[in-house]
């Protein structure tokens, strides 16, 4: 047992000791480094590749979704906007059926007056001014105005 003490205290032992189990040690962290960079590599590609497929797969399907709402929301809106119309439509198509309503419309619309009564038509200095604004239409004959209407209406033909 003393040569195995002395086996055990000697440099050369234990030398030899700490370079086996500092071997070990290394050894031990390239097996574990390697194995856990090509699991986790590995995992992280099939990761990627999974979700890279769910939004390629996804993303179509998600644009015509959208697309789709915004067309049944626009589709709603021109539904009630008809139904809108409809309304005033046969709201208009009651008060037509009215006859003291048609008179109203006649009496301001045609300028129809009952009998006994005296119509009168007020001339707005203004609106006549503004017809006549145009430049030099008053300065010539009417026939001129006449020829010059009618060529006009030949050049708008012609475009």
């Amino acid at each position: 047992m003393a040569g195995k003490d002395r086996d055990r205290f000697s440099t050369a032992t234990r030398l030899r000791l700490l370079g086996e189990q500092t071997a070990a040690r290394v050894y031990r962290s390239q097996n574990r480094r390697q194995a856990r960079r090509s699991r986790l590599t590995g995992r992280a590609a099939f990761l990627a590749l999974v979700v890279c497929s769910l939004v390629v797969a996804l993303a179509y399907p998600m644009r015509q979704y959208v697309s789709q709402r915004d067309e049944i929301a626009e589709q709603e809106r021109l539904s009630q906007e008809a139904e809108r119309h409809t309304e005033e439509l046969r709201d208009e198509k009651a008060r037509l059926q009215d006859d003291a309503y048609i008179m109203r419309l006649a009496r301001q619309h045609l300028h129809y007056v009952l009998p006994g009564e005296t119509g009168y038509t007020v001339a707005d200095p203004d609106a006549a001014k503004d017809r006549r604004s145009e430049p030099g239409a008053s300065d010539r004959p009417w026939h001129s105005n006449l020829w010059d209407g009618v060529d006009s209406a030949d050049r708008d033909d012609r475009d």
